[in-house]
């Protein structure tokens, strides 16, 4: 099957007033009515670029939180009436938001850097540069934004940045004992910073071996009640390591709406040999075709692994990993390009991602054996 015909034709609504799902919401829904008060208050000004981009930062930080595309739609539709470069600040930053979730990084990092030339003090378009440049795997660059972040050098954020770009970089352990360290000096922040600091510790104990301090770190995380598309993704991925597929299904059970969830639960559930493996493997063979359609195809990492692990095609998936890792080089999507070269016997397809592996110094035993076995 050629790469992209993943399964059943997309269904296409007929006309615009064709309602195809709608959004769970229920009146008493705390988030429901912070949006419907935002809203109003867009609403009330069209002119108002302050109350437009507050409207899409907040659909872009649901976007983030459920995994739920359709957010940056709504989005990206409240910023409608300004464009162009010289769009508000708050504008410009929102953009760039919906822009690196779209994927477009290149346009995302000029909005960022037309926002910082206007206000070299704003935290946010510093920090995503930062985020940006590691997927990108430009780690000098993304060394350089974190250092140039407008808070004093031992803030934990400031102390956050600087270990994610070690931790990959071949010093995990020093980065994890510093952060464990900042974190334990600094108890008095909010539950945002603390979610994410708590995750990026996860992520280090488990590539150190130390399987009972990620579980500890990633359960701290659940434990704050934020809901979280990333957390929930990077402890799928850990317990589906560590052997333990029956613990995904509790966790990722009610977050099918996120492509990246239900691909975690659906692995989980084809160890386990449950009945809803085969549905929710063909759902995502017709999400992935209905993005193929839609020219957006935002989560290839998440499509060349179901191609290899559900469905078996290690061929094509490794045309889609690499394909994928043309613009985003992040740790996961090295690791699948690597199992799908093995599986397709196809070593030297794989060499970039190899050239990444050495010269970053990532620090991954599985990463290693699957290196290993190419070799």
């Amino acid at each position: 099957m050629p790469v992209g015909e993943t399964g059943a034709a997309p269904r296409v609504p007929q006309n615009d007033a064709e309602v195809v799902e709608r959004l769970p919401a229920r009146r008493d829904d705390p988030v429901m009515a912070e949006l419907r008060a935002l809203r109003a208050a867009a609403a009330a000004d069209p002119r108002d670029s302050d109350a437009a981009a507050r409207l899409a930062q907040r659909l872009f930080e649901l976007a983030n939180a459920e995994g739920d595309p359709r957010y940056v739609g709504y989005a990206e539709a409240a910023l409608r009436a300004w464009s162009g470069n010289d769009a508000p600040v708050a504008v410009q930053f929102a953009r760039g938001l919906l822009r690196q979730y779209r994927h477009d990084f290149d346009t995302a990092l000029g909005d960022f850097a037309r926002v910082l030339e206007r206000e070299p003090g704003h935290f946010g378009a510093r920090a995503w540069r930062a985020a940006l440049y590691m997927v990108r795997a430009d780690y000098p660059a993304a060394a350089r934004e974190c250092g140039a972040l407008p808070v004093p050098k031992d803030d934990l954020y400031a102390v956050a940045c600087h270990a994610y770009v070690d931790a990959t970089t071949g010093k995990t352990q020093a980065a994890y004992g510093r952060l464990r360290q900042a974190l334990r000096d600094q108890p008095a922040i909010d539950a945002d910073e603390r979610l994410w600091v708590l995750t990026r510790l996860g992520e280090m104990a488990w590539r150190l071996g130390d399987a009972p301090a990620a579980d500890r770190h990633f359960r701290d995380a659940l434990g704050l009640g934020r809901d979280d598309n990333f957390l929930l993704a990077a402890y799928g991925d850990f317990l589906l390591d560590q052997g333990r597929a029956k613990d995904v299904v509790p966790l990722l059970k009610g977050w099918t709406r996120s492509d990246t969830l239900l691909l975690r639960l659906a692995l989980a559930e084809k160890k386990l040999g449950l009945p809803d493996a085969a549905a929710h493997t063909q759902a995502l063979a017709d999400r992935f075709a209905a993005s193929t359609l839609r020219g957006e195809r935002l989560h290839m990492g998440e499509e060349a692994r179901f191609l290899l692990d559900l469905k078996g095609e290690p061929a094509g998936a490794l045309a889609v990993g690499l394909e994928n890792w043309k613009s985003q080089r992040e740790p996961r999507d090295a690791l699948v390009v690597l199992e799908a070269a093995r599986a397709a016997r196809n070593a030297a397809a794989a060499a970039p991602v190899l050239m990444w592996l050495q010269d970053s110094g990532f620090e991954s035993e599985r990463m290693k054996q699957a290196a290993a076995a190419l070799r």
